[in-house]
């Protein structure tokens, strides 16, 4: 007779309380059961552990849910995905541009509901075992500025040869998916831009600015010496 499979979930959400009431939840189904602050902490661990299912929050800082579980549907396509939010009003409708296999509600949806909905994805995924396709989700981008005639751009990275481009956009908020094609290769490149976020160079640290032996600071060198 075989042993029940032990299923592993990652909850991603910001707040501690909702984390770990969450978390606690599902440990108590017999789960296993990890826990990360955002998308970037949840990504971190999946270097290690890949989860059979991650349940995430969507409005999060550092990096979205939106942005996250776009990242984990490109790169993770086989993980499963319940997003969770108290933002929308559409049931357990998934809210459009989320990248998810479920949503659950925040707020309007009681706890049962919940480990209903996680007993219901895995056990139909083991069933059904769905494919997903690593180019359905969109890459996020943050708007990188002007150009020298002062209309802004983006710097996208072509997800087949791996060569990144400009690529002049509007400076409207409308959170469309876009499409437009490598200049090398001509494959298609899916992007979503984030106009909250703006992409900047690194200031420079006083720790790493060179001092002369009396002490006094030294004179950066010229890039032509």
């Amino acid at each position: 007779m075989s042993e029940r499979k032990v299923y592993r979930i990652l909850v991603v959400d910001d707040e501690l309380s909702i984390r770990s009431t969450v978390a606690l939840l599902l440990l108590s189904e017999g789960y296993a059961v990890d826990t990360a602050e955002d998308g970037f902490d949840a990504l971190l661990q999946m270097k290690a552990t890949v989860p059979d299912l991650i349940i995430s929050d969507l409005n999060m800082p550092q990096m979205s849910g939106f942005e996250f579980l776009s990242v984990v549907r490109r790169r993770f396509p086989q993980v499963l995905v319940l997003a969770m939010s108290g933002a929308y009003e559409a049931g357990e409708c998934i809210p459009g541009g989320v990248i998810a296999d479920a949503f659950y509600p925040k707020g309007s949806a009681t706890p049962s509901n919940l480990k209903k909905m996680v007993a219901k994805l895995l056990v139909e995924f083991s069933a059904h075992s769905p494919t997903r396709e690593r180019s359905s989700s969109p890459v996020w981008v943050p708007r990188n500025g002007l150009d020298a005639r002062g209309v802004p751009f983006v710097v996208l990275t072509c997800t087949d040869c791996l060569r990144s481009f400009p690529v002049n956009t509007t400076s409207e908020v409308t959170g469309d998916v876009l499409e437009t094609r490598c200049i090398f290769c001509t494959e298609t490149v899916r992007y979503i831009i984030d106009f909250s976020l703006m992409a900047a160079s690194p200031r420079v640290l006083r720790n790493s600015i060179p001092r002369r032996q009396d002490g006094k600071t030294a004179s950066p060198k010229s890039c032509h010496q």
